[in-house]
């Protein structure tokens, strides 16, 4: 029997929308409940978005998370070679415009101390006529022999393939036939056909004769180089240039000998190597002929 106004346990659940204490402690032991499942999927999601976060996110000044940074810093063997290349690039641009300003030095000098001889370099003959290059050498070493500058005229220099006659000779026979040097005090050198050659050859010479010192008549660019390959043969050079021919006619040429010539000693500086004149018989078509010498020697000054 039910008394007057109590509630039945249907009708109390029914009326207030709440379960007994004692049933909701046991269904929500054992049946997940739909909010707990969305907490743990939302859990491991975000699990799953913070990991590449703290690879690319902000890291703390402590953890390990700072080594990556400290990889990006360059090391000191990153430096070195990058200074090491920026001074050989320097030295590359430095040295041909060192030696170059150097050979332009050297062409304007003239120097005639007393020596023991006159060494001629060769140029190009014509069957045993020298060509105008060659020709103004001979007159020039002339004239230093006329003024006392050495006792005695070297002429250097080998043949082309096919050449009846030596540049040596033929700068020989001119000075004895049309200076009139006597034949006792010219000597000629036949051997070479580039500077290096001849100078090795000079040396010998020079050693037979007992001599020590030389004047070195050649075109004004090549004075740096034939007085370094001289002294290398154990000869005091000086060099005494011609002011006349094709390698001081224009700017143009000028600068091109004055170029071949920085080539030239850094070869034979460096590696030991000659460069060889280029063939006179070239050059020869850009001489002018009325600046080319007289077959007669010149009087003396």
């Amino acid at each position: 029997m039910i008394r007057p106004g109590a509630r039945s346990p249907a009708a109390g659940s029914r009326g207030t929308g709440r379960r007994p204490a004692g049933r909701r402690h046991a269904g929500s032991a054992n049946i997940p409940r739909p909010a707990d499942h969305l907490t743990n999927v939302s859990e491991a999601m975000t699990l799953e978005v913070e990991v590449p976060e703290s690879e690319t996110g902000d890291r703390g000044a402590d953890g390990p998370a700072d080594r990556p940074r400290k990889r990006r810093k360059r090391s000191p063997w990153v430096r070195i070679p990058l200074w090491v290349v920026l001074g050989l690039l320097a030295v590359a641009v430095l040295t041909p415009l060192t030696v170059g300003a150097r050979v332009w030095h050297q062409a304007r000098q003239d120097e005639r101390p007393r020596s023991d001889a006159i060494i001629v370099l060769g140029a190009a003959q014509y069957n045993g006529r020298p060509s105008p290059t060659l020709q103004w050498r001979l007159q020039h070493a002339l004239d230093l022999y006329r003024e006392g500058v050495a006792p005695a005229i070297v002429t250097v220099g080998g043949k082309a393939p096919g050449d009846n006659y030596t540049e040596a000779g033929a700068g020989r026979t001119w000075l004895i036939e049309k200076g009139g040097v006597p034949a006792a005090e010219v000597f000629a050198v036949p051997v070479g056909r580039d500077t290096l050659g001849s100078m090795e050859a000079l040396g010998k010479e020079f050693d037979r004769h007992q001599w020590s010192s030389g004047v070195i008549v050649t075109d004004p660019w090549h004075g740096l180089r034939s007085k370094k390959m001289a002294e290398d043969n154990g000869i005091e050079a000086a060099a005494s240039p011609t002011r006349s021919g094709p390698s001081v006619q224009t700017r143009e040429t000028q600068l091109q000998y004055i170029a071949r010539e920085t080539g030239g000693y850094l070869s034979y500086v460096l590696l030991g190597k000659s460069v060889q004149v280029p063939d006179e018989t070239i050059r020869r078509i850009n001489i002018d002929p009325s600046r080319s010498p007289s077959s007669d020697p010149q009087p003396t000054r």
